[in-house]
């Protein structure tokens, strides 16, 4: 009897040891989501009335990223995205089509709880903004970023789900922009 009580719990310490260091895959990995943005600007004019506006749109990203896997429980990675946040148009200002990409590169901390991971991400983004209005909004440059989200990774493949915060200062003009996502990565 002491011989099986004894198996039982060796199994049972195998079992959980493996289960609370799942999702601690290191490597490089790979991703996509799709997402729904969410943009908020304000136009500060000179010498005409200020405009302020928000819309949203469907976008998506693709990301790429190396998992250090170093430490059990912790994951610390970089990641690149690049970021297609739709298109908006504003209904109180005619011909107005605004539409934004960003290339971002973030540096990414992980909290595993067995399977799930609890994520948080800061870095930097490299935005361009196409618009109607070309003297005011049409711009090239780089801001900080950061996001949260949550994670459930079986072996090597990982649903996400993340909340993104970009803020884009122009000088006539700031931009909040959040992208909230769900998607899949795969460590190989």
């Amino acid at each position: 009897m002491k011989k099986l009580t004894a198996l039982f719990f060796t199994v049972a310490f195998l079992s959980i040891s493996s289960f609370a260091t799942a999702g601690n895959e290191g490597g490089p990995y790979i991703g996509g989501s799709l997402g729904y943005s969410s943009l908020d600007v304000a136009i500060n004019a000179i010498e005409e009335e200020d405009v302020n506006f928000d819309d949203d749109d469907m976008g998506f990203k693709v990301f790429a990223g190396y998992n250090f896997g170093l430490v059990p429980m912790f994951d610390f990675a970089i990641e690149g995205s690049y970021v297609d946040f739709g298109g908006t148009a504003a209904d109180a200002i005619p011909d107005l089509d605004i539409d934004i990409t960003a290339y971002d590169i973030f540096g990414v901390a992980c909290y595993n709880i067995g399977p799930v991971g609890i994520f948080g991400k800061a870095g930097h983004v490299w935005w361009e903004i196409d618009s109607s209005i070309s003297d005011v909004l049409d711009e090239s440059s780089g801001d900080m970023a950061y996001g949260i989200g949550l994670k459930f990774q079986f072996n090597s493949v990982a649903v996400r789900a993340e909340y993104e915060r970009f803020k884009f200062d122009i000088d006539d003009a700031d931009i909040d922009l959040d992208f909230v996502s769900v998607g899949f990565s795969w460590t190989f």
